[in-house]
C-alpha cells in the first residue's frame, strides 16, 4: 500500500494524536511503491481520478467524441477498442508504454489497422491528459515500424471455388445468401453494393447504376445476370427503405453490421473462409476464364487506370452487351 500523511486527529480513547492517511495506490514491490509516492509528491493528483480504468476513460471519451465524427470513424475506433481487452480494467494512470505495445504486438492486425489502433491510443491519452487522469502520454511512443511491410493476417486473395458457389446456390432461398451470390456475379465493391439505392436499380432494363465510387471509372452501369434477376426483384420488394439491401429490421446495411451479423455467420455455417472483397475477385476471375472481352470486363468491374485510350473513348457500350458478358459466367 502506498499512502501519504495528510493530517492528524486526536484519538480520545488512546489520548494521543493519530495520523490521517490518503491511499495513493498499490504496488507489487517496495521500489515500485516508492516511485509511485515520488511521482505523487512531485505532481499531486486526485487519487479517485487515479482509479479510473482504461474502459472508463474510453467510455467518457467516446461519449463526447462519437457524436461529432462520422459513423465510419466511430466504428473504426470501436473496432480498435475491441482488441484492447488486456487494458480494460487497468487503472489508466498505471498503464505504461509496455502495456500499449503489448496490445499492438499481440493483436495480430495488419499495418493499416494498427495505425487506427494507435490513433485510438492518441485520442484517449489526449482526453486523459486534458482531464488530469494522467500526466504522461505514452501513446506517442508506440512503435509500428516493424509492421509497416508486414501483415500478420495476410493471405492470398481467395476466390470462391466452383464447389463453394454450388453450395451457395443450394441455399439461394436465404435472402442473405442471395447477397453473396449477387456480389459474386456483379464484380461490385462491397461498399458500392451496400450503398445502392433502389432509385438507381433498373429492373426492366436489367442493370443498376453505381453513382459513387473510389475512382472515376467506378461510376458505371452494372449488368444484372438473367439468373440473378429474381434476387434483385425480391430484394426490391422486400426492402422497406430507400436502399436495395437492408437489415432484418429494414434499416440500411453498413459494412460492419453486414459482416458481423450476416456475412461471418453464413461463412461459418457454410464452412467457407472468405471476405466480402473476395466476391469481386471471383467475378473478375470467372469473366477472364469464360473469355469475356477485356473491354467488357473493365466496364463491368469499373477498373481504375486499366483502360486504353480507345476503350475510354468507347463509352456507349450497349447495356445488352454487358448483360451478355455477365451471362457468360452465370448461364441459366
Amino acid at each position: 500500500m502506498v499512502r501519504k500523511t495528510i493530517g492528524w486527529h486526536l484519538d480520545e480513547t488512546k489520548g494521543r494524536q493519530i495520523q490521517d492517511f490518503q491511499i495513493i495506490g498499490y504496488a507489487e514491490t517496495r521500489a515500485e511503491g516508492l516511485r509511485m509516492l515520488a511521482e505523487y509528491n512531485q505532481n499531486p493528483y486526485d487519487v479517485n481520478v487515479a482509479k479510473v480504468t482504461f474502459s472508463e476513460v474510453y467510455e467518457r471519451w467516446s461519449k463526447y467524441k462519437y457524436p461529432i465524427i462520422s459513423d465510419s470513424n466511430a466504428k473504426g475506433y470501436t473496432a480498435s477498442y475491441k482488441v484492447c481487452g488486456i487494458l480494460y480494467d487497468k487503472p489508466f494512470r498505471e498503464i505504461k508504454l509496455c502495456d500499449l505495445q503489448l496490445v499492438v504486438d499481440t493483436c495480430g492486425k495488419n499495418y493499416p489497422t494498427l495505425k487506427k489502433l494507435k490513433g485510438l491510443f492518441n485520442q484517449v491519452y489526449e482526453y486523459a491528459m486534458k482531464n488530469d487522469i494522467c500526466n504522461k502520454d505514452y501513446s506517442q511512443y508506440v512503435d509500428l515500424t516493424g509492421y509497416r511491410n508486414k501483415n500478420p493476417n495476410k493471405r492470398d486473395r481467395n476466390i470462391f471455388s466452383k464447389d463453394e458457389l454450388a453450395r451457395l446456390w443450394a441455399h439461394e432461398a436465404n435472402p442473405y445468401c442471395q447477397i453473396i451470390l449477387m456480389l459474386n456475379y456483379n464484380a461490385c465493391r462491397i461498399s458500392e453494393f451496400l450503398d445502392l439505392k433502389k432509385e438507381n436499380v433498373h429492373l426492366k432494363e436489367q442493370y443498376f447504376d453505381v453513382v459513387a465510387a473510389k475512382t472515376e471509372n467506378g461510376v458505371r452501369k452494372v449488368p444484372i445476370a438473367d439468373k440473378l434477376l429474381p434476387f434483385y426483384e425480391a430484394w426490391f420488394e422486400r426492402s422497406p427503405c430507400e436502399y436495395l439491401l437492408c437489415t432484418t429490421e429494414g434499416q440500411h446495411l453498413d459494412y460492419f453490421n453486414y459482416c458481423d451479423t450476416y456475412w461471418d455467420p453464413l461463412m461459418e455455417e457454410y464452412d467457407m473462409k472468405h471476405t466480402p472483397h473476395d466476391t469481386r475477385h471471383t467475378c473478375i476471375s470467372m469473366m477472364a476464364d469464360a473469355g469475356v472481352a477485356p473491354t467488357i470486363q473493365k466496364k463491368i468491374a469499373g477498373h481504375s487506370g486499366a483502360m486504353s485510350l480507345t476503350e475510354r473513348v468507347y463509352t456507349h457500350l450497349d447495356i445488352q452487351t454487358l448483360i451478355d458478358g455477365i451471362n457468360m459466367i452465370c448461364p441459366v
